[in-house]
């Protein structure tokens, strides 16, 4: 009977579809240089995701970033990013994303702009 229960409860969460919404997500950043401790960028977002075909999946997420330098004053800042996932085959997928983060405070003018790009290979 617990076998049965058990195959039953993965089929069902195996045909469950993906989730796309609203999320909430915390990232941590930390540096180091020779061994010694340069900084941490703690960003704090809200997000959305979801699909845009069966084999390709988007996010947008943004909000609150806070600088931690030693010896130096605490930093906020604003920051987001915009993020696409597709599988090319069963077993590799590609990503990109790219992030922006202001430079000083909440100031808009001068963004600091990041590309993630890869590849994703499962085995």
């Amino acid at each position: 009977m617990k076998k049965i229960f058990t195959l039953s409860t993965a089929a069902v969460l195996s045909a469950a579809p993906a989730y796309a919404g609203v999320y909430a997500n915390v990232e941590s950043n930390s540096g180091w240089a020779n061994g010694d401790y340069n900084s941490t960028l703690l960003e704090t977002h809200i997000g959305y995701e979801g699909e845009l075909s069966e084999d390709t999946s988007w996010y947008v997420q943004g909000g609150p970033a806070f600088g931690f330098i030693p010896d130096e004053d605490n930093t906020a800042a604003a920051s987001g990013k915009v993020g696409l996932k597709t599988s090319l085959t069963s077993k590799l997928d590609a990503y990109g994303e790219v992030s922006a983060i202001t430079a000083d405070e909440y100031d808009f003018d001068e963004l600091g702009v990041g590309l993630k790009a890869g590849l994703t290979y499962s085995f």
